[in-house]
């Protein structure tokens, strides 16, 4: 049965699934790991401790904002319920060197020289996002969820992100098992605000850690949550976190990053602040409607690595949010340490738009995508070659003949690393005489990753 034309448009589009794929020959999808670079932030004292975490990260008004669970009484009975628990902000101009503001705000201990944002056990998972919705009003301009247990999560609103109130005194009309990072946004694409949150999938040998979501028009009334569904053969697995968003520049794309948890293996807890069964990493996963999650990749996106202490239970946890901090290197972060007296949080290096790639070896392969129509007089890609290596297009016409003058041996070899570099034929780089034509690409690709393409 033919394929029908996928219409992009002019938006950006990643290689993180097999959407606009028809074949491969000779290439893969592959996954593209973060390079861990430097300790952005370590745990201090007196309020923070060993289960600092739950961080989630956001940029408003020319600053990166990183909010976190500061206090959590280890050893309490019933901790994960204490109100004495604590939400924090902290401030980079960078992204790499964060500082604790004085706020003022929240009193501990006796002392408001702090940089506590809220208190209370809805301080356990604060998690905070920067409200795009063009509706908006100002003195929401920061929105949030928090709490813990079953059925009891808390929505928020503040105009600065410092000051905050509940949206409503009763819980949000959302099911669930809420002790771990809910992930409110705004989809801009659908034009919904989505919250991504942990149920308990039922199992003959008990219940697994699963991710669900839900959608609303108003951050107030929300529909039933829908179960994450995969392809089938994905195994189930131990999601804790989910680290949802959407990505930047590619919003109609939602990217999730969940720490996967593993409670039947466990190496030494001797020293831990806060000793627990189980280990845990990072894994990679893509939607294009939120509820349908393609799990191309099941190795792991981050490892644990040669830190002895993130071969413990709940590090490697990658924190909510993607920050462009730079043209050529994003920013995403990963919890270490956690349970143990030096927790801290390490930043992860991102190529733009790299997380996976159409990969080719030292012999040549290729991609022909299914039919596209696009908007736009230009194509443009984001790829990488070793000093050897290259890429060629080719376009085709919607049954596979190639189109003249567009072959690949009407173009000389790309070879590089750029994140938006324009294809050009010898015949010239104007493609406008096909825009709103159904067309196939055919990329040619020998020791060389393409990353996404997009038309303009």
């Amino acid at each position: 049965m033919p394929l029908s034309p996928a219409r992009i448009g002019s938006r950006r589009e990643l290689f993180v699934d097999r959407t606009l794929i028809d074949r491969l020959g000779g290439a893969t999808l592959r996954l593209h790991p973060p390079e861990r670079r430097e300790v952005v932030f370590q745990i201090e004292g007196p309020i923070e401790n060993g289960c600092t975490g739950c961080y989630n990260l956001c940029q408003a008004d020319e600053e990166y904002r990183l909010y976190y669970r500061g206090y959590y009484p280890i050893g309490e009975r019933q901790a994960d319920w204490a109100e004495s628990q604590t939400a924090h902000l902290a401030l980079s101009d960078d992204g790499i060197h964060f500082r604790r503001p004085k706020l003022g705000l929240v009193e501990f201990e006796g002392s408001a020289d702090n940089n506590i944002v809220f208190k209370g056990y809805e301080g356990h998972n604060f998690c905070v996002f920067r409200d795009g919705n063009p509706a908006a009003p100002p003195e929401e301009r920061f929105k949030a969820v928090g709490g813990s247990a079953e059925n009891r999560l808390f929505g928020f609103c503040s105009a600065d992100g410092r000051q905050w109130r509940r949206l409503r005194e009763e819980p949000l009309d959302v099911t669930g098992a809420f002790d771990s990072v809910n992930v409110p946004l705004w989809d801009p694409h659908a034009g919904v605000y989505r919250i991504f949150s942990r149920y308990f999938e039922k199992t003959p040998s008990g219940g697994v850690r699963a991710i669900q979501s839900c959608s609303s028009d108003d951050f107030v009334h929300w529909t039933e949550p829908e179960k994450h569904g995969y392809a089938e053969g994905a195994p189930l697995e131990h999601f804790y976190t989910n680290a949802t968003t959407p990505c930047p520049g590619a919003e109609h794309i939602l990217l999730s990053f969940p720490m996967r948890f593993l409670p039947q293996r466990t190496r030494s807890k001797e020293g831990m602040d806060y000793p627990q069964e189980g280990l845990s990493d990072a894994v990679f996963m893509s939607s294009r409607d939120g509820v349908h999650w393609d799990r191309s990749f099941l190795e792991a996106w981050v490892r644990p690595g040669q830190e002895q202490r993130n071969w413990t239970h709940r590090s490697c946890t990658p924190a909510v949010g993607i920050l462009e901090t730079g043209e050529r290197e994003w920013s995403m972060y990963l919890a270490e340490h956690y349970g143990w007296d030096t927790n801290r949080l390490r930043r992860l290096a991102i190529r733009p738009h790299g997380f996976a790639s159409v990969s080719a070896s030292g012999v040549e392969g290729e991609m022909v995508t299914q039919p596209l129509v696009f908007s736009g007089g230009a194509l443009r890609l984001n790829y990488s070659t070793s000093a050897a290596g290259s890429v060629r297009v080719e376009l085709q016409e919607e049954s596979g003949a190639p189109v003249k003058g567009f072959t690949l041996d009407d173009m000389d070899p790309m070879y590089g690393d750029e994140l938006d570099e324009t294809v050009a034929w010898k015949g010239g780089a104007d493609l406008l005489a096909l825009q709103g034509k159904a067309v196939r690409l055919r990329v040619a690709l020998r020791d060389a990753d393409l990353f996404a393409l997009r038309f303009t």
